[in-house]
């Protein structure tokens, strides 16, 4: 493993505000997410998965860029982008949409935040969606703006992250609803909050608006968290499995429609609006897919980590899909995996085999979300 001396970083891939408070709290590993990069390791992803579960860590996620789009004609826009309807977002509310292009496919699945009446941001996933955005307006004819701003994420999760919170802006933040905001200032700082995040716990994210002033949050909010627990962290592939929550390029990609993984509850094919991808959607709605993502339990001994590849599935000798995320889970002592399969062998209890490298071992498909299919521990 690589000192912190030794990282060979260069300046055609941005640095956070919170970089060097990483590496001082112990981030030993970086990747790279929207051409930034992101703190992958802290030490051991285990003990990682028990500081989320139990206690609260904090995450550098300002990789989540956020594309703004501002001026009268903002909200008809944002709905042209995506095929959720968007009619009853309300200011303060947020709401997780999918982005599509012509052919349906998934382009970026983030979340949506309504600031103002005509000002909106989207705080993305691993694909360039301000790009699209800008083209798309181009020569679309409405009164738009169209920019990233300065604004830089954290993710404060896990079940004391509400305590924490609560001694950072008060009690009255405890009644902050699930995918709503608020704007707060701590010390000074401007600050959007949201009951938001990519755990599947009970969790808040805190958007910075200064970036010279992120060493100084990053401290705040560690030391407020100290008789918490709280520690620093990165977001747990583990425990995003076991919640069935899905990765840009790894679970959907732009070869990817909706209803493959389970997000028809997104899609909205009456609408009066002509969203991009609309006319895709409802021609794939109506012959039906062919393939479809499903949860699998995989036999044998522990997983040693994340698989780094695609795994080969198949079904009596015949390759009939792929696994995209797999997992050990230490909590349900099972190896779990989100794939892709065709949709004959999709059904739960039918059996399959996985290749890993040289060995074939036996999957079973089974329902997903692993862990609190309902959602109860974010939701409440």
């Amino acid at each position: 493993m690589e000192k912190k001396d030794d990282f060979g970083f260069g300046t055609q891939i941005r640095k956070s505000p919170y970089f060097d408070a990483t590496v001082r709290w112990g981030a030993k590993e970086f990747s790279v997410y929207n051409h930034m990069y992101i703190p992958r390791d802290f030490g051991n992803p285990e003990e990682n998965f028990w500081n989320l579960v139990n206690d609260a860590i904090l995450c550098d996620v300002s990789v989540e860029r956020q594309v703004e789009i501002s001026g009268p004609d903002a909200a008809k826009f944002v709905q042209i982008l995506t095929p959720r309807d968007l009619s009853k977002l309300a200011i303060g509310q947020c709401k997780y949409i999918i982005i599509t292009n012509d052919e349906g496919g998934i382009l970026n699945d983030p979340v949506l935040l309504r600031l103002e009446e005509n000002r909106f941001w989207i705080s993305l996933a691993d694909s360039d969606i301000l790009l699209w955005a800008q083209g798309l307006a181009v020569n679309s004819g409405l009164n738009i703006k169209i920019h990233e701003p300065d604004v830089s994420p954290l993710q404060l999760q896990g079940p004391k992250s509400g305590e924490i919170m609560k001694k950072l802006f008060g009690n009255s933040i405890i009644d902050l609803r699930y995918y709503w905001l608020l704007n707060l200032k701590l010390d000074g700082i401007q600050l959007i909050v949201s009951r938001t995040g990519w755990s599947s716990e009970l969790g808040y994210e805190i958007y910075l608006q200064d970036e010279s002033r992120g060493d100084e949050l990053w401290e705040k909010i560690m030391i407020a968290g100290q008789e918490y627990n709280l520690k620093a962290g990165h977001t747990s592939s583990i425990r995003r499995i076991e919640g069935g929550m899905l990765s840009y390029h790894a679970d959907m990609d732009i070869n990817t429609n909706p209803f493959e993984v389970g997000m028809g509850r997104f899609v909205d094919l009456n609408m009066d609006i002509e969203f991009i991808g609309k006319a895709a959607l409802q021609k794939i709605y109506a012959s039906g897919i062919k393939r479809k993502q499903v949860g699998l339990v995989i036999d044998g001994p522990p997983l040693t980590g994340p698989n780094t590849t695609f795994w080969k599935i198949s079904k009596n000798g015949k390759a009939i899909g792929k696994v995209t995320s797999a997992i050990y889970s230490p909590r349900l002592k099972k190896n779990i995996a989100l794939a892709m399969v065709t949709i004959d062998n999709s059904e739960n209890d039918t059996e399959l085999m996985i290749q890993i490298n040289t060995n074939f071992v036996k999957a079973t498909v089974v329902d997903k979300p692993f862990y609190d299919p309902k959602k109860k521990i974010v939701a409440n």
